[in-house]
């Protein structure tokens, strides 16, 4: 029982700490067996035991409806991103025009879950690359950044999975991604520290040189509010 005790505490203090074995999402090889329906059917049987646990009365017309809404939230929203079939499709194309210096999508609004607590990560994503003769569409930039944070992360893992991503669309290392995010399991439990924010970065071929960094770092910082 001491053991239990003791693994118990140190498994806790590792959520925490966000530590995360891999960069590749924690999926085990039969993730994809189960159709979205049937996972929707496992689960809402499951969030209906934790709502009956906790004592609440499923018979209310408040609640009653409530363990099929959250399966549904689940499979479809929070936590589409786990299946590869959703991956944003994103064609590139030649850089005909000859841009030569870097391109940065900045203040992509970011919504994801923290796996240690499955709660609410909110922030901003700021993106930028260099072309080696690809470029993608804007708006995949986004649509990457919102297929990989609907799923359990942990940010530092989320970063890093944007820039790979991108560098295999672009076919380019020349990437760089920044994030600064708000966690609720920091924000709303535990320390309940509500102004506090997490900023991860990952950066990639170029933009590993202090100056191109910096001019990275710089367009973040420009007041856009138009």
């Amino acid at each position: 029982m001491k053991i239990d005790s003791i693994l118990e505490k140190q498994f806790e203090e590792m959520g925490n700490d966000h530590i995360s074995a891999s960069e590749d999402t924690p999926l085990r090889n039969d993730a994809f067996v189960l159709t979205d329906e049937e996972k929707i059917e496992r689960i809402q049987a499951n969030i209906r035991e934790v709502m009956l646990t906790l004592g609440l009365d499923l018979d209310d017309d408040s609640l009653k409806g409530t363990p099929n809404r959250v399966a549904k939230m689940y499979v479809k929203e929070i936590f589409g991103g786990l299946h590869p079939d959703r991956k944003p499709k994103s064609s590139t194309f030649d850089n005909k025009y000859k841009y030569g210096e870097m391109l940065v999508e900045k203040n992509i609004t970011l919504y994801s879950t923290c796996e240690h607590h499955l709660l609410p990560i909110v922030g901003k994503a700021h993106i930028a690359y260099i072309s080696s003769g690809n470029v993608v569409g804007l708006s995949k930039m986004n649509r990457i950044v919102d297929y990989y944070a609907k799923r359990p992360q942990v940010q530092e893992r989320l970063n890093i999975q944007i820039v790979r991503e991108l560098q295999k669309v672009l076919e380019t290392d020349d990437v760089a991604c920044v994030i600064d995010a708000k966690h609720l399991c920091v924000n709303s439990r535990g320390i309940r520290d509500i102004d506090s924010s997490t900023v991860t970065a990952e950066y990639g071929g170029k933009f590993k040189e202090e100056s191109v960094r910096r001019e990275f770092l710089d367009y973040i910082n420009l007041d856009t509010n138009f």
